[in-house]
């Protein structure tokens, strides 16, 4: 893992594999972005690379300012990744705290089909996120039909996910944004929340029903969760409450502790990795331009639902027997393997 800074603001990129055709990964804004949680970013995106047979690389960059220079640090680091995103040494995905129109200069140069990251709300990305999420719970799970389901982090993918979710059987009970958590046994329609998102993002749950503090989501006792607000949110204590599940998925990077997982594995809960659930985007970024929305979708679909049946049956589960896949495709191309997987502390 190499820390690359910035000289003309406080910012800096960890680049996982220097000998990458590409790397590519989220850049975000804060007061204080950690180089920590960055190389977890960057190496879940590596391992989805890898999943996917791709000789590329992840990465993850941070800008550090406070609120007044927000826009002013943005606008250096976009000038100075300027040559970075010409090599493709790094590839901007916008982040917390980034937007689309922030790092639109550097999209000419950028050798994806970025075309696909314009657009409405959800972006098309964030559709293809939402639905590969979607997919590996329902084949983990063995099927989402009349099961209740928990979206932990509802953000920009979350509306996406709940349509592919209900689409498949699922009935979303609960949900979680920034501001709350809110349950409704009976079910929240893919419309409503489509529409919540849309006008009022995290607020929506405010005309959902009671809320509850985010984390109290974690005693709606769904049957299949999805979780991704931040880094590690799922740590051992959270999994222990949900060990009555039939599958825990990311639906944001690196939700899980290493503890979590071995928790989950221990109460017989499947736990599909993040870099599997979350490669729809990835799928869309690359490959012919002239592909149409509806079939890249198809191909999502038939990825996702491959890799996700042959890693379910696995003794070790599906997490570790889709890390040994990538590290297996990685040792085809790395001198040695990098040091850790896609796990929080």
């Amino acid at each position: 893992m190499r820390i690359h800074k910035f000289t003309t603001t406080d910012a800096f990129v960890a680049i996982d594999l220097d000998n990458a055709e590409a790397s590519s990964g989220p850049v975000r804004w804060a007061k204080k972005v950690l180089q920590g949680g960055a190389k977890d970013l960057a190496r879940s995106q590596t391992y989805t690379y890898a999943i996917l047979g791709m000789k590329r690389g992840g990465a993850s960059a941070g800008i550090s300012a406070e609120g007044p220079e927000r826009d002013a640090a943005i606008t250096a680091f976009v000038g100075e990744a300027a040559d970075l995103v010409a090599d493709s040494t790094y590839l901007p995905d916008a982040a917390k705290g980034v937007s689309e129109l922030d790092l639109a200069p550097l999209r000419d140069a950028d050798e994806r089909d970025t075309a696909r990251l314009a657009g409405t709300n959800p972006s098309f990305i964030d559709q293809c996120d939402g639905l590969s999420a979607a997919v590996a719970a329902h084949h983990t799970a063995s099927g989402l039909g009349g099961k209740s389901i928990a979206i932990e982090g509802f953000g920009a993918t979350g509306a996406a996910l709940a349509a592919a979710v209900i689409e498949r059987g699922g009935t979303v009970t609960s949900i979680a944004t920034t501001v709350g958590a809110v349950t409704n046994p009976d079910g929240f329609s893919a419309q409503d929340l489509l529409e919540g998102w849309g006008s009022k993002g995290d607020e929506l749950v405010n005309d959902l029903g009671e809320v509850g503090h985010p984390m109290s989501i974690f005693g709606s006792g769904a049957d299949v969760w999805f979780v991704g607000s931040k880094m590690g949110v799922v740590n051992h204590e959270v999994a222990a409450q949900m060990s009555e599940a039939s599958a825990v998925v990311a639906s944001g990077r690196v939700p899980l502790t290493a503890r979590a997982l071995a928790v989950l594995r221990r109460s017989g809960v499947a736990v599909p990795p993040d870099f599997l659930s979350l490669a729809g985007g990835t799928l869309a970024l690359w490959g012919d331009a002239n592909r149409t929305e509806a079939e890249i979708l198809a191909g999502i679909n038939e990825d996702i639902s491959d890799m996700t049946a042959e890693f379910k049956s696995h003794d070790d589960g599906p997490f570790l027997a889709a890390c040994f896949e990538a590290e297996s495709f990685l040792s085809t191309w790395q001198e040695s393997l990098p040091f850790g997987r896609p796990l929080a502390p």
